[in-house]
């Protein structure tokens, strides 16, 4: 998944691959290239005295390092821009799968692991690419070059190289190989972390209000204990590699350090031969140590890459037609004929045959107990998903044969979790419509009957934050009403959106509402009879289908179901 997922996203940046490889083979032969100029001039220069020789070859030694400081600091230059410019890459193309995605796949993976993967998992790919660009492209050129320059200096010497280098990688293999499952271990285990601390944070108020603090906190311990173990095992094996490859190191010193005196005493090498034969079975193990430190980082990534490949793989179930239809009929009606709906996995269907018209000018409202399928009713509109079975139409044609942008241009939606983003009142009121004038947004506002509390606020400019958490639920309510007026769409969708408001708001509301939507279909998802009395056409939905429809004063008389809940709510009333 990891070679994979480098050879789609580097491809763009193959130039500056080519002139990183240039530069690093550059610098490795400079590097290769200093011991054999610094034996000669122990043999040539110290050994005979020969001070010209040894500033000649001083001066030649000084260039190449300064070639050999360029090309490096080149190569690293390169090396990060790309490692850089290619995680920015995967970002933007996670983020834009992801907003692709319909609410089924967004619910399959789930938030924190979304988050997590284009966050923790593609940095941990971008510094493998990074470090394979700064070292591990070095590394094949330091031990050929390296292996060719000792036999060069001394082949007597050669076997050392042919034992120690193969005995370093078998061993840190072994240590590796022992890794990788943990490494996956990891990347879930941090998943688990970010989804129970997601949740704490955004549900902080009821684990005050039940006093449940002690049994989050053992939450948050058992996920943290399972990342801070699978950490523990992975640092416990890294911890024995950079010993072993120094016990070899050291090792492999010595022993040139002993064979080298005996083929000195014997006359059959020379001290400037040893001194540079050395210094390259060090390059060569230097070598093996970056490719160790990269071996240690690449199952990480694999792991990660293969995460992130998975979310990029997974194609939308809601899928734009090839050849969409034009929409062409203004105001668009709402059409839905036998449609069924189960969610994947699920036994039983949430919606059964469901037929029903909502034209324009008119106020459908769908009523039902909790569960009864309301909300996933109205998901089926601007398909967050796609029905199972039946057709949804708008203006008279299948929302499957529509271009989305045509689609989702022509609804507004209100959800039945009103949700605000980071900014302020007026950058939250123009996602439905960038180009809304002030005096737009303070007329969706006036009849949302938002207008007094945002002026209250400090005005357009005033601060919303994240998720709307600095307003209450019935404020967050209207301004997601406003949000949708400010858009002026053919087909209003409310999901339970007056749920938080006091009966005598939510009537104000609705009937500052007439005049806006008086060309436009509306559909009105509500708990409440009296938010959906006045209703031009009420469909009773009970587990997922529609036992009855008409008019409040019809249903009253014909639907037991509805005469039910009436009568429960009106019980309720007189109760309180």
């Amino acid at each position: 998944m990891l070679i994979r997922l480098l050879r789609s996203h580097l491809r763009p940046y193959s130039g500056q691959i080519g002139l990183i490889v240039l530069a690093q083979l550059v610098s490795t032969m400079a590097s290769l290239y200093l011991p054999s100029l610094n034996g000669e001039i122990i043999d040539e220069g110290v050994a005979k005295g020969d001070t010209g020789f040894i500033v000649s070859h001083g001066g030649l030694m000084l260039a190449v390092s300064l070639v050999q400081i360029a090309a490096s600091v080149s190569a690293t230059y390169l090396a990060a821009r790309v490692a850089m410019a290619m995680g920015r890459d995967v970002r933007g193309r996670f983020f834009g799968r992801v907003v692709e995605f319909s609410a089924q796949e967004v619910t399959r993976f789930g938030a924190p692991t979304l988050i997590s993967r284009n966050t923790n998992d593609v940095t941990q790919v971008q510094m493998v690419v990074f470090m394979a660009f700064a070292l591990l492209v070095t590394t094949p050129i330091m031990m050929v070059g390296g292996i060719i320059m000792a036999l060069r200096e001394d082949v007597g010497l050669s076997w050392l190289v042919a034992v120690a280098v193969p005995l370093l990688g078998l061993v840190v293999g072994l240590v590796i190989s022992r890794m990788v499952p943990w490494f996956g271990r990891m990347q879930t285990s941090l998943d688990g972390v970010n989804r129970v601390m997601r949740e704490q944070i955004t549900g902080i108020r009821v684990v005050r209000a039940f006093v449940r603090e002690e049994h989050e906190e053992a939450r948050f311990a058992d996920a943290n204990g399972l990342l801070t173990d699978a950490g523990l095992r992975v640092g416990r094996l890294m911890a024995l590699v950079f010993p072993i490859v120094m016990l070899i190191f050291n090792f492999s010193t010595v022993a040139v350090m002993w064979f080298g005196a005996q083929r000195i005493d014997s006359g059959d090498m020379m001290i400037g031969e040893l001194t540079a034969f050395l210094s390259y079975l060090v390059q060569i193990l230097m070598a093996v140590m970056m490719a160790t430190f990269m071996a240690t980082m690449i199952p990480r990534a694999s792991v990660s890459a293969g995460r992130i490949q998975e979310v990029l793989d997974t194609e939308s179930t809601v899928v734009e037609s090839v050849q969409p239809l034009p929409l062409r009929s203004t105001p668009a009606g709402l059409e839905l004929s036998g449609v069924d709906f189960h969610y994947p996995g699920a036994e039983v269907a949430v919606l059964h045959d469901v037929t029903f018209r909502a034209e324009p000018g008119r106020m459908t409202a769908v009523i039902g107990s909790t569960g009864a399928g309301k909300t996933t009713l109205l998901g089926l509109v601007p398909r967050l998903f796609d029905a199972s079975a039946g057709t949804v139409r708008v203006g008279g044609v299948d929302v499957r044969d529509l271009a989305l942008d045509d689609l989702w241009a022509r609804i507004g939606l209100v959800p039945q979790k009103p949700y605000l983003f980071t900014g302020t009142v007026a950058s939250n009121l123009r996602y439905g419509n960038p180009e809304a004038t002030d005096e737009q947004l303070w007329d969706a506002l006036r009849i949302a009957q938002a207008a007094d509390f945002v002026t209250a606020m400090g005005g357009l400019d005033s601060a919303v934050a994240q998720g709307g958490t600095n307003v209450s639920g019935g404020q967050r309510q209207r301004l997601a009403i406003a949000r949708a007026i400010v858009k002026r769409p053919d087909i209003y969708l409310f999901d339970d959106s007056f749920s938080a408001l006091d009966l005598s708001t939510d009537a104000r509301l609705r009937r500052a509402l007439r005049p806006v939507t008086a060309r436009a279909t509306v559909v009105v998802v509500a708990q409440r009879v009296s938010t959906i009395v006045d209703a031009d056409h009420i469909i009773v939905l009970d587990d997922g289908r529609i036992v009855g429809q008409g008019t409040h004063d019809e249903l009253v008389r014909s639907c037991e179901t509805y005469q039910q809940i009436v009568e429960s709510q009106r019980s309720a009333e007189e109760a309180a």
